[in-house]
Order: structure tokens, then C-alpha cells, then sequence
């Protein structure tokens, strides 16, 4: 009896109430969409719903070949991004400041510098500093948050005695010139070998003395790469391999500074393909943390042997050979561990400066690493072409990161947090991942029900309106047609008569 005695305004009231409900649903994914970057119900479907349906632990890599490296520290706090140094970063005075007089911008965040700052105090300091006048005014220089203090203080300690911090320092941040920075590092570098020699001989006679040590041997590692970045910038590329050889040959223990990134960028410069691969037989290990350098050198690699006589069209036709499936799968790879390099790289996003520290998978190691190889993908032939042709198709492959990887560790969902902190949003628009459409399939079902019902109760109430509109649209239907087909058949004709 209830359902009998409703009438068609009730039913015409509810549907616009679902209409209004759906309309206020879309308005606000879309506005959290834009802040956050992600669709509210999906974030709540996955993080709160999902655990008490009984879904699969999101914890647990869902692929034997899953990086260790990462892997291992990301188990622990899936929501924790570890930040590293970026090992190409440019020379603050030579070249982040020339951007800054050009163009009146700052390239570097305080974040950023800020990171950099606690890193010359780790590497460049020690607790015996205040034994030696010159590194006790070195160790308050590296705690400066102005750069002319800074500046001051290192000629300061440099009148005391020869002080290879305090011509670091210089070389870093008050050299306009490539040239000049060099000339510093090679005075440093003469301190930096006497200072290393002493502390070698007294570094069993106590703590003290290895903890000088540690430190002597990190500057000089330091002056010693920043020499063949020097060299490289100069155009010595040769002379700048064989120094980062030599350098990791004599501290092989000091990964830290990822001195084989550098070498891999010389390398390719030097179009020494046979020494890139053997570099990344090395580096590219299951056991050690990757990285996007490590990843798409190899899928340039392996793009190199077919990039040049690569066709989609005739792929499509005759199917992919094993080296150009070889050649995907590489790219497949390096497109999961960052999904961010192939817009770079295509030049569909505009590059700015690297920053001084880089967060693994994410858009500051993107722009890190396009801003230098991307003359290598162009120089050789097609293998831009081939990643334009492949990388879309891949990133559509990859799963949802918060529940699994084919590759690699789930994509963390933290690297915008820490993407916008490394990363100047003032000119530069950072590069999310997952980048999730709204849930227009949920919105969009819901307005076609709602305009469903509507239509038939609109039928219902107005039969002879509603006769009359689907008239008008069956007649203009049938005009549409036919103009369809008088325009084929005069194409038609047409191109007979050039035949």
C-alpha cells in the first residue's frame, strides 16, 4: 500500500535529492583532489576499509626481484623517505647564484640548504676541532646560516693556516667561475693530502685520532670528486674518468658519495657504451639500492641495439623481437622505479635546476637526472622515440602502489611531502605520483542513474513532451547520417579519381 500510494513527485524529489548528493560528492573530491593531490574515498577505501575486509598486507613485496636495498628500509616505515645527496649537484657560487643574478630566483629551498648544512658538518668536522685554530673557526663557519659570514669566516681561518675546509668552502660558494672553483680545489687538495697523511699514522693511537681520520679521509674524497666534476664541466671528460676510476679504486669502502653515478655520465659523454655496461654489471645489483641513473642507463642501453630502425607500426604488425622486448621491459623497469623521467626526458615539462639533495623515485631525482642525461637519450638515434612509444603504455601497467610492485617496493605515497620541501613550488610545479583520476566512474554512475530516473519519470508524468523530443532527436540522428555518408561517398569519388 505504501509503494502504491506514492506518487510521481516523490520519486522526482528523490532524484534530485541523489542528483544534489552526487553533485556535492563531486565538488568536494575535486577540491581535495587539487590540495592533496589524491581521491578521498579512494585514500579511505585503501587505508581503513581494506585492512578490515581482510586485504593483503601492503608490507609484503608481491615480487622475488623487489630491490633489498629499499626494501629493507621501507618495511620499517613505509611512510618514512629517506633523502639523499644528489651526486651531480652544481657549485653554489659558479652556478646556483648565476641563476639567481639571471633571473632573480632562488634555485635551492632552505630545506635543501638546510640538509647541505648538516652535511658539511657531518663530513668536515670532527670533536678534536677545537685543538687546531683554523677548524674551530671552520667548524662555527659551517654552522653559518649567511653565506658572506660563511665566506668571511673561511678566509679568516685560511690566514690562520692552509685549511682545506676553508678552501672547500670558497671553491663551493664564493667561485663565479668553474675555473676559479677548480683552482681552489687543487690548493685544498694539497692541504687536504697532508692533513690525511698525518691523521693515517695516528689513527690507531685513539678515538680521537680515528674520528680525525674519518674526517680527513671524507674531505679528501670530497675535493678529489668535486676535482673531476670540475674536469668533466671543462670539457676534460677523459682526464675526469680517469679520476673518478682512481678514486674509487683507492677508497672503494666510500659509496656514499655514488662516485659511479658521476662515472656513468662521463662515460656516456665519451659514447664508451662497452665500460657504461660494465659499470652497471657492477651497480645494477639486486642487493643494492637503485637508482633512476642506474635504471634508465640501462633501458637507454638496451634501447641503443634497436632504437634506430624501430617502427610502431611494423611492431604492431609483426610483433616485438627479442631485443626490442628487452629493450621495453628495460624501460618497464626504470618507468616503475620513477614514473616522473620520461616527461623530462620528452621535454612534455620544463627542467629547472637539480637540487643539491634528491629523494629517490621521486620528481626532485627525475629533474636531477634529465637535467644531465638528456643529451645522451638524444644522442642516440630514436630511443626517444621508442620511450615516447612504450613509457604511457607502462605506467598504465603499474599497479596501485599502495598494494604492490612487479619490480620494485610499492611506490612510497610520501614523495610530495618531501618533493615540495627539496623543490622551489614557486616556478616549478611538482610532479605527483600516483597521480589518480578523481572517481569519476563512482560520480558519473551515480549522475547517469539519477538522470535515468529522471528521464523516465519525466516520461511518465509528460508522455506526449517527451513523445515529441525523441522524435526531434530520431530525426536529427537520421540528418547526421546522412550527411556521414554523403561526405564518405565523396570522399570516396575523390580519391578514385586521383587513383
Amino acid at each position: 500500500m505504501f509503494l502504491n500510494t506514492l506518487t510521481p513527485k516523490f520519486y522526482v524529489a528523490l532524484t534530485g535529492t541523489s542528483s544534489l548528493i552526487s553533485g556535492l560528492i563531486l565538488i568536494f573530491e575535486w577540491w581535495y583532489f587539487r590540495k592533496y593531490g589524491t581521491s578521498f574515498i579512494e585514500q579511505v577505501s585503501v587505508s581503513h576499509l581494506r585492512p578490515l575486509l581482510g586485504g593483503v598486507d601492503s608490507s609484503s613485496p608481491s615480487n622475488s626481484n623487489t630491490s633489498n636495498g629499499e626494501a629493507d628500509s621501507n618495511r620499517q616505515s613505509v611512510s618514512e623517505c629517506k633523502v639523499w645527496r644528489n651526486p651531480l649537484n652544481l657549485f653554489r657560487g659558479a652556478e646556483y647564484n648565476r641563476y639567481t643574478w639571471v633571473t632573480g630566483r632562488e634555485p635551492l629551498t632552505y630545506y635543501d640548504m638546510n640538509l647541505s648544512a648538516q652535511d658539511h658538518q657531518t663530513f668536515f668536522t670532527c670533536d678534536s676541532d677545537h685543538l687546531r685554530p683554523a677548524d674551530a673557526i671552520m667548524q662555527k663557519a659551517w654552522r653559518e646560516r649567511n653565506p658572506q659570514a660563511r665566506i668571511s669566516a673561511a678566509h679568516e681561518a685560511l690566514e690562520l693556516e692552509d685549511c682545506a675546509t676553508a678552501y672547500i668552502l670558497l671553491a663551493e660558494e664564493e667561485a663565479t667561475t668553474i675555473m676559479e672553483a677548480e683552482r681552489l680545489f687543487k690548493q685544498a687538495l694539497k692541504a687536504g693530502e697532508s692533513c690525511y697523511r698525518r691523521s693515517q699514522q695516528l689513527q690507531h693511537h685513539g678515538t680521537q685520532y680515528e674520528a680525525q681520520h674519518r674526517r680527513d679521509t671524507n674531505v679528501l674524497v670530497y675535493i678529489k670528486r668535486r676535482l673531476a666534476m670540475c674536469s668533466r664541466k671543462l670539457g676534460r671528460t677523459r682526464e675526469a674518468v680517469k679520476m673518478m676510476r682512481d678514486l674509487m679504486k683507492e677508497f672503494p669502502l666510500l659509496s656514499m658519495f655514488n662516485i659511479h653515478e658521476n662515472l656513468l655520465e662521463s662515460l656516456l659523454e665519451l659514447q664508451n657504451y662497452a665500460d657504461v655496461q660494465a659499470v652497471l654489471a657492477k651497480y645494477d645489483d639486486i642487493s643494492l639500492p637503485k637508482s633512476a641513473t642506474i635504471c634508465y642507463t640501462a633501458a637507454l642501453l638496451k634501447a641503443r641495439a634497436v632504437s634506430d630502425k624501430f617502427s610502431p607500426e611494423a611492431a604492431s604488425r609483426r610483433g616485438l623481437s627479442t631485443a626490442e622486448m628487452n629493450a621495453v621491459e628495460a624501460i618497464h623497469r626504470a618507468v616503475e622505479f620513477n614514473p616522473h623521467v620520461p616527461k623530462y626526458l620528452l621535454e612534455m615539462k620544463s627542467l629547472i635546476l637539480p637540487p643539491e639533495h634528491i629523494l629517490k623515485r621521486g620528481d626532485s631525482e627525475a629533474i636531477a637526472y634529465a637535467f644531465f642525461h638528456l643529451q645522451h637519450w638524444k644522442r642516440v638515434e630514436g630511443a626517444l622515440n621508442l620511450l615516447h612509444c612504450t613509457w604511457e603504455g607502462t605506467f598504465r601497467m603499474i599497479p596501485y602502489p599502495l598494494e604492490k610492485g612487479h619490480l620494485f617496493y610499492p611506490y612510497p605515497i610520501c614523495t610530495e611531502t618531501a618533493d615540495r620541501e627539496l623543490l622551489p613550488t614557486v616556478f616549478h610545479e611538482v610532479s605527483v605520483y600516483p597521480k589518480k583520476e578523481l572517481p569519476f566512474f563512482i560520480l558519473f554512475t551515480a549522475g547517469l542513474c539519477s538522470f535515468t530516473a529522471m528521464l523516465a519519470l519525466l516520461t511518465h508524468q509528460f508522455p506526449e513532451l517527451m513523445g515529441v523530443f525523441a522524435k526531434a532527436v530520431t530525426k536529427l540522428c537520421n540528418v547526421l547520417g546522412w550527411l556521414a555518408g554523403g561526405v564518405l561517398q565523396l570522399t570516396q569519388t575523390v580519391y578514385l579519381k586521383i587513383i
